[in-house]
């Protein structure tokens, strides 16, 4: 039985790799703040994270460097399985 890919080495190599350029996130633009590593990377909303250009539900590959973007973790999760980076509105005036 297969475990998840995402603990693979290759997936682990790739997110090294994408880390070490220190690109901005590819959504807001803002700086990432890679020197936030280990328990605390998984909290931090402004933490790098491995996105992908392609969505994996839409048919993007997991392991392609060239679907593989750096963002802050809250950008990533805020941008959900959408195609587009362009921020979600609110529903509603506040």
């Amino acid at each position: 039985m297969a475990g998840n890919p995402r603990n693979g080495r290759p997936y682990r190599t790739l997110c090294a790799r994408q880390r070490a350029l220190g690109l901005p996130c590819w959504i807001c633009g803002r700086d990432i703040a890679y020197d936030i590593v280990g328990p605390e990377a998984g909290k931090h909303r402004l933490a790098f994270t491995l996105d992908h250009e392609t969505p994996l539900s839409r048919g993007g590959s997991l392991l392609d460097p060239a679907n593989a973007r750096s963002a802050h973790r809250a950008c990533n999760s805020q941008r959900g399985n959408r195609m587009t980076t362009d921020q979600p509105r609110a529903s509603r005036r506040w």
